[in-house]
Order: C-alpha cells, then structure tokens, then sequence
C-alpha cells in the first residue's frame, strides 16, 4: 500500500488563482503609484535645484537705475511731472507724451530753455536755460531708460560738401527758416526760431525730432551725413562776413528794398524840400 500526499495533487498553483492574480494587480497599481509619487517628487526636487542654480543668475542681469536715472527721476518729479504726468504719457491740454521722444527731443528742449514751460502759448519761446549740464543729462538718462526715442548722436556733427548742405537746406528747411537760417513767420502765431545762435547738436536734435510745427526727419528722410551737411552749411553762412556791409537782417530783397524805400527816397525827399526852402 502506498503512502502519498492528500494535498500533492489537489493544491493548485498560487500564481494561478483569482486571489493571487488580484493580490498581483494590487501590488502592480501599489508599485504605479509609488511610481508616479517617486517621479513627482524627483520632478519637484529637480525644479527647485535648477530655480536656485539659475534664479540667482537671472537676477544679476536684470537692469537697476543708475544714479544717473535715479537723479533725473527727482528731477523729473519736481520740474516736468505735473505737465507730463506720473508715467511720461502725458497730461490732457497741458503736455504731451514723453514716451518714444528719447533723449534727443529732452536735449532740444531743455538746453534751449524752452522746457520747464512757463506759460501755454503758440510756441515754447527760447529762454535762459534752467538746468545745468549734469542734471540735463540726468534728465536724458531718465527719459531714455523709461521712454526710450532717438538718442543723441555722436562723433563730429560737421562735415560733408557745403554745397550739397545748401542744396538740401533750401529744399527742405528755407520755407521756414530763411534761405540763411533767420527764421520767419508761421500760422496761428506760430514762428520759425532763427537758427543764428544754435549749436551743432541743438540743431541735429531738432531735426531728429521734429519740434513744434517742424516735421521730424529721421534718418529715411535725412541721413546723418546730409544731416551733417545741413549743419555745415548753416553754421557756416552764420560764421561768414556780409560782404556788402549790412547784413539787413538777411532776409533777402524785403530787408533791401525797405532800405531803398525808406533810407533813399527819404533822403532824396529830403534834399527835395531843402532845395526848395533854399529857392
């Protein structure tokens, strides 16, 4: 008689039963989730080792007002923010937006006195300037940081052919200015300042940004070599002597034949009645 074991043949395999496949899917999601939660967690770690490697670095770079800035903005407060408001875009029928103007149109302004603006009227008129040489450049830095426009040029502002110079005054700014840079009358009450006393750069910015009733004539319009041009030729018929005496204001044949009219035939009047009383 043989002896064997009651459970050799009926015990199944355990990996084959329901139980087991179901103990075998719980620790397979147990093991998915404790995946996911490992890879979240490395995901989370590794975000923060780069923020604190980089995030440093970016800040380094991130641009700070200079002194620079830092004075013009005062200034800027105290002497030009009621007219131009809190954030340079302006204020309804007082001034107009800072913003894209640079710190050309700030030069032009400032350094011929006509900004800080005393009074509303057709035209900023020229005046003793207010601010000195270092506080306009704090002014420039300030609006050029925060508004951004043309700049102002740089290197010599002279140069070019004279001729071409002249050319291109009389085509595009004599109608205005006079054929020598005099200036003359405009609508409204409006007038083209005289360009007798205005340097190099005062001139080349006003052409860069177009004051007042002047278009701007950027450099698609003029290019800075015929910008220079201009400059030269101007400055230069300031420099040059009348070679017929008096100037007359050179304002052409008006100035000359009032001069005719009333200096020649008063005098020859003049010898007239005093023949006359003589007879």
């Amino acid at each position: 008689m043989s002896t064997t074991n009651p459970h050799s043949d009926a015990q199944p395999d355990d990996a084959g039963t329901p139980a087991a496949r179901a103990r075998a899917r719980r620790r397979s999601k147990q093991r998915r989730r404790l995946a996911n939660v490992a890879g979240l967690m490395a995901s989370l770690v590794l975000t923060g080792a780069l923020y604190s490697v980089f995030a440093p670095a970016q800040a380094a770079v991130e641009p700070t007002e200079s002194a620079a800035e830092a004075a013009g903005r005062e200034l800027y407060i105290r002497s030009c923010i009621t007219c131009h408001g809190e954030n340079l875009d302006g204020v309804p029928n007082r001034g107009p937006s800072l913003i894209g103007v640079g710190a050309a149109a700030v030069y032009f302004q400032v350094h011929t006195g006509r900004m800080p603006l005393v009074r509303q009227e057709a035209d900023a008129p020229d005046k003793p300037v207010v601010f000195s040489d270092e506080e306009i450049d704090q002014l420039m830095a300030y609006i050029q940081a925060n508004g951004g426009g043309p700049t102002l040029p740089s290197g010599d502002l002279r140069g070019g052919d004279i001729a071409e110079g002249g050319e291109l005054f009389r085509l595009n700014c004599a109608s205005c200015h006079n054929f020598v840079g005099e200036g003359g009358a405009l609508s409204s009450g409006k007038d083209a300042p005289s360009l007798e006393d205005a340097n190099d750069l005062e001139i080349y910015t006003a052409m860069l940004t177009g004051p007042g009733n002047m278009p701007v004539f950027g450099d698609n319009q003029l290019t800075p070599e015929e910008k220079r041009e201009i400059i030269t030729y101007i400055q230069t018929v300031q420099e040059m002597a009348d070679p017929g005496g008096a100037g007359v204001g050179r304002i052409g044949p008006v100035g000359e034949g009032l001069v005719i009219w009333v200096v020649g035939v008063g005098a020859l009047l003049f010898g007239i009645f005093w023949m006359g009383s003589k007879a």
